[in-house]
């Protein structure tokens, strides 16, 4: 089990300002310089070892995990890294407190990206630890086939880690601070997004299209 305290964070407020399509480059830029002076990115990871494969399940390390679309993610693979990844809760804190309804979205977003480059910084340096091309990555709760329930076997592998960085399970599986992601990271010869698989149409946070070959392939429809 390893901690990462502090995680740097490289955010260009440029970038920011072109991803949240915002007009105003000084305001972004006051706002992503407050966000950042306020994250506490940290994450908490482990390797674990593949004990057994079936059909539409893997069991790792004793925990068993229902899901065709890991399964088939993890056909070539051995060992995986689970993980959560924070950057605690000063950024939500401070949204909540504005009464500009356009701050408070600014600065929710702002999070998102920084958690996301959070998640990206330590995968970059899973790669250099144990000498990996490439790593992708899945969420509990991003498809239907692996929904949230996946969160209590995730959070069984990590033991008492999660709580190290200030990270708790809800009864509703949900992780608090909000700004928290959790999921198995895995060798992969080419990036995979959930997003591939998933019909829904409107969703901000779509990274890829879907592609119903691709669902049809992994199993998720006939």
């Amino acid at each position: 089990m390893e901690l990462i305290d502090s995680i740097p964070i490289d955010l260009d407020p440029t970038t920011v300002k072109a991803k949240l399509k915002a007009p105003d480059l000084q305001s972004i830029t006051e706002l992503t310089k407050q966000a950042l002076s306020m994250a506490e990115p940290r994450a908490v990871f482990t390797a674990a070892y593949i004990e057994k494969k079936d059909d539409d399940q893997v069991v790792i390390e004793g925990q068993c995990f229902k899901s065709r679309v890991l399964r088939k993610n993890l056909d070539d693979v051995g060992r995986v890294f689970p993980a959560v990844v924070t950057i605690g809760s000063r950024i939500e804190a401070a949204a909540r407190r504005s009464a500009d309804m356009l701050t408070q979205y600014y600065l929710d977003q702002i999070g998102n990206l920084i958690l996301a480059e959070a998640r990206s910084e330590l995968i970059r340096r899973l790669c250099r630890q144990f000498a990996l091309d490439k790593l992708s990555w899945m969420s509990p709760g991003s498809l239907e086939d692996w929904p949230i329930q996946a969160q209590l076997p995730l959070f069984a592998l990590l033991g008492e880690a999660p709580a190290a960085i200030g990270v708790q399970l809800t009864e509703s599986l949900l992780m608090l601070p909000g700004k928290s992601v959790s999921g198995i990271f895995f060798p992969s010869a080419s990036t995979f997004f959930s997003c591939r698989l998933c019909p829904r149409e409107r969703c901000e946070g779509r990274k890829a299209r879907y592609d119903e070959t691709a669902a049809r392939e992994y199993g998720i429809l006939k």
